[in-house]
């Protein structure tokens, strides 16, 4: 399937090699545009997190993605940690690679932690903070605790086989659930997009995926969340249960001046319901930057 992206190129991140990344330059006759990093979920390739978003926000940005380690097709197949702090020092290195002084941080779900992690290790390259569908920490209860356990010891159980997307109806199910909650049908119908993103999910490495997903069940952001000292914004999906509403909202009150974009959507937001999606994230970066041109 063709996706609306910005093109690839290569970088080079010392100490880890090279990584490929969506890079769509500053918009025409906005050389001082801000530079927006778009830091993908668990599980999916950064193309399948962002394919709705790249085209409307690459309007006012540059538009920065990449494959998180682990995951997607491009991902960094490092032998190292998959702690949230690991993947934030990346993001850290890929603004270095660039060359610009300071970026916004755009994370969704597990991304929002890697971005809140980013904000922690490496201020000085953040001049914004845009945290989606995520949370300040993951793995409270007992259930969680044990799942993320699980995960990290590389057991399989059905319902994660599913989430991995090695069920291929996993996806058509999240898909029809949007549907209905749209009270219509997605634009494209979609059996090439079901397998699109299906081989996107499964393109990543499995050891990996499950050793981000029991770092993430250990990330806990709240001793610290409320001294994030630049301009950030939150965007909480309603109706989601994968994390879970109630915990997006506790992160947009513990952040010290939150602007808090709230919709009517399930987790799959970015990707199924961009018509609800886009136009809060665009608020969200009008929060930190300020209207972009029109």
């Amino acid at each position: 399937m063709k996706v609306e992206a910005p093109p690839w190129r290569e970088i080079h991140l010392p100490g880890l090699g090279p990584l490929r990344i969506r890079d769509s330059g500053p918009p025409e006759g906005e050389p001082d545009a801000p530079t927006i990093l778009l830091i993908h979920g668990w599980t999916v390739s950064a193309d399948l997190n962002w394919c709705r978003t790249y085209e409307p926000i690459a309007r006012r940005a540059r538009v920065v993605a990449w494959d998180q380690r682990g995951h997607g097709a491009g991902g960094l197949r490092t032998s190292g940690r998959m702690r949230m702090e690991a993947l934030a020092d990346d993001a850290a290195a890929v603004v270095r690679a660039l060359g610009v002084d300071r970026a916004t941080a755009v994370g969704y779900s597990m991304g929002g932690a890697v971005a809140q992690a980013m904000w922690r290790r490496h201020p000085d390259l953040l001049d914004g903070l845009v945290l989606c569908a995520t949370a300040m920490a993951f793995g409270l209860t007992t259930t969680e605790r044990r799942d993320f356990a699980i995960m990290g010891a590389s057991s399989l159980p059905a319902r994660l086989a599913a989430a991995l997307g090695r069920e291929e109806p996993g996806w058509q199910a999240a898909r029809r659930a949007s549907e209905r909650q749209a009270g219509t049908s997605m634009e494209t119908g979609d059996a090439d997009f079901d397998r699109w993103a299906w081989d996107e999910t499964r393109a990543g490495s499995l050891h990996h995926v499950l050793r981000a997903a029991w770092n993430l069940g250990r990330f806990d952001s709240s001793d610290w969340i409320h001294e994030v000292d630049v301009p950030h914004a939150v965007v909480v999906c309603g109706d989601d249960d994968v994390v879970p509403t109630a915990r997006q909202r506790q992160l947009a009150h513990a952040l010290p001046d939150a602007t808090i974009l709230e919709i009517d959507a399930d987790h799959a937001a970015c990707v199924l319901r961009p018509d609800l999606f886009v136009p809060a994230l665009d608020s969200a970066l009008d929060a930190v930057h300020g209207p972009a041109p029109r």
